[in-house]
C-alpha cells in the first residue's frame, strides 16, 4: 500500500522563526544554540529568536514531520552530551522549498506595486 505524502502547500505559511530554523538545518544537523547563532547570522542579525520561540518552534515542527532529531551523536568527549541535534526530513526540505516560492511570488506582487516599484531586485552580497 502506498502512503500518501502530505501536500507541502497545505501546512503554508510557516512562521519566520519555522522558515528560518528549516533554512539553518538545509546546511545538515545542528542543535539549538546552533540554530539560534545561525539565524543571527544569516539574517544579520535582524531576526534573533530566543530559547522559548526556538524550542516551542521545534516541538511543533517535530510533530509535523519536519524535522527529527539525529540518531547519532558527537563524541561526548567533543559535545555536551545535554545536546539535541535536529535535521530536516524530505518533507520538511519541500515545505522549505514550497515556502521560499510562495515568499518569492509575494516579494513579485510587492515589487508591482506603486509603494516599492522604485526598488530593483537585490542582488546577493559578495560572500554571503
Amino acid at each position: 500500500m502506498r502512503q500518501v505524502q502530505p501536500d507541502p502547500e497545505a501546512m503554508l505559511p510557516l512562521t519566520p522563526a519555522m522558515f528560518n530554523i528549516l533554512l539553518a538545518l538545509a546546511d545538515g544537523e545542528r542543535h539549538g544554540y546552533s540554530i539560534m547563532q545561525e539565524i543571527a547570522a544569516q539574517t544579520r542579525g535582524k531576526l534573533r529568536i530566543g530559547p522559548t520561540t526556538l524550542y516551542r518552534s521545534i516541538k511543533h515542527m517535530l510533530e509535523d514531520g519536519l524535522i527529527v532529531e539525529a540518531d547519532e551523536r558527537p563524541d561526548p568527549a567533543l559535545d555536551d552530551e545535554r545536546r539535541r541535534y535536529y535535521r530536516l526530513t524530505d518533507l520538511g526540505q519541500r515545505v522549505a522549498v514550497a515556502e521560499a516560492q510562495r515568499l518569492e511570488q509575494t516579494l513579485a506582487v510587492a515589487r508591482s506595486k506603486p509603494l516599492l516599484r522604485s526598488l530593483a531586485p537585490v542582488a546577493p552580497e559578495k560572500g554571503a
